[in-house]
């Protein structure tokens, strides 16, 4: 367990930022990058613009930024789906109801990879190279970010806007249960006080991809890449977005109890094995995603999945 000094200081400092933990979504992309084929690095690296040095984890971060700028107000509610269930108690989503006019997460992974999936065809024809296409750019980073975000279980959940108004402390830290998914609970995960690099992977996550090439999770890799085709992709992040809303019943809103504090009463420790897992679905995911709109075939024979890395 981290150490009370360590968790105050991580708190601390937590308390003090908004929205999903940048570093993060960086962390993610890091890890993502580990499974991806060469062929698929290559590619990407003609899509994106030349600051990223052709890192998906350098660039997955951006679309928070971006969605709060005026330019990008229009894509801030892409990062979620609202459902209209009652966690614990019972979890559902549909996304013909619950994906607004304006659309969702679900949507925007849908729509950005259609846009994506050209943006590669123009690659491979020589018409795109050196990230000179803002539009094909964009597609990359939010396919990135939203296979990052739709893992977290509250960005699949209606109530209180996603935990957003729903208050909680965290090592006497007055905050609310959304961040604490963001951000609290993977820094008390990787025992650290301080944010993870936003340039390279840090040791945490290192052993995430270790653990996910070893089979070290009570799932099996190849299960979560289940429905990982693009031709499919409402199905697929649908399939996703529903997967992380049933853990608002399963565990989010479920161990709450009166106002305990998060840090010390044990929900923390039984929330790691889940941020974990849907950490690692969500790099393993997007590697797998990216692999097939890139049509990318493994270093050792044809069809090779990313699992066999």
């Amino acid at each position: 367990m981290i150490s009370t000094k360590a968790l105050l200081a991580a708190a601390t400092w937590l308390g003090r930022i908004a929205a999903w933990n940048t570093d993060v979504h960086n962390q993610i992309g890091f890890m993502a990058e580990a499974f991806l084929y060469p062929e698929t690095t290559l590619v990407l690296t003609e899509i994106l613009e030349p600051q990223y040095n052709g890192s998906i984890g350098r660039a997955a971060a951006w679309a928070d930024g971006y969605a709060h700028t005026t330019e990008g107000r229009f894509s801030y509610q892409w990062h979620w789906i609202d459902t209209y269930d009652h966690p614990p108690q019972q979890c559902s989503l549909n996304y013909t109801s619950d994906c607004v006019e304006g659309g969702c997460i679900v949507s925007a992974i849908a729509n950005q990879t259609g846009i994506l999936k050209g943006c590669i065809g123009d690659v491979r024809a020589g018409l795109l190279n050196g990230g000179s296409n803002l539009t094909c750019s964009y597609a990359l980073k939010w396919v990135s970010h939203f296979l990052g975000d739709i893992a977290q279980p509250l960005h699949a959940s209606g109530r209180a806007a996603g935990g957003n108004f729903y208050r909680v402390k965290f090592a006497n830290v007055s905050t609310e249960l959304h961040a604490v998914w963001d951000g609290f609970i993977p820094y008390y995960a990787a025992k650290v006080d301080k944010p993870f690099s936003n340039h390279s992977i840090d040791p945490f996550f290192e052993n995430l991809v270790s653990r996910i090439r070893r089979d070290g999770f009570y799932e099996a890799p190849y299960m979560w890449a289940a429905c990982s085709e693009p031709s499919t992709p409402v199905k697929c992040a649908a399939t996703w977005a529903t997967e992380s809303n049933k853990w608002t019943c399963d565990y989010v809103y479920r161990r709450l109890h009166g106002d305990e504090d998060l840090g010390y009463n044990g929900y923390a420790d039984g929330a790691v094995p889940i941020v974990e897992l849907q950490i690692s679905k969500a790099a393993y995911r997007l590697a797998t995603w990216l692999n097939k709109l890139v049509g990318a075939q493994g270093p050792d024979s044809e069809g090779q999945e990313v699992s066999e890395l």
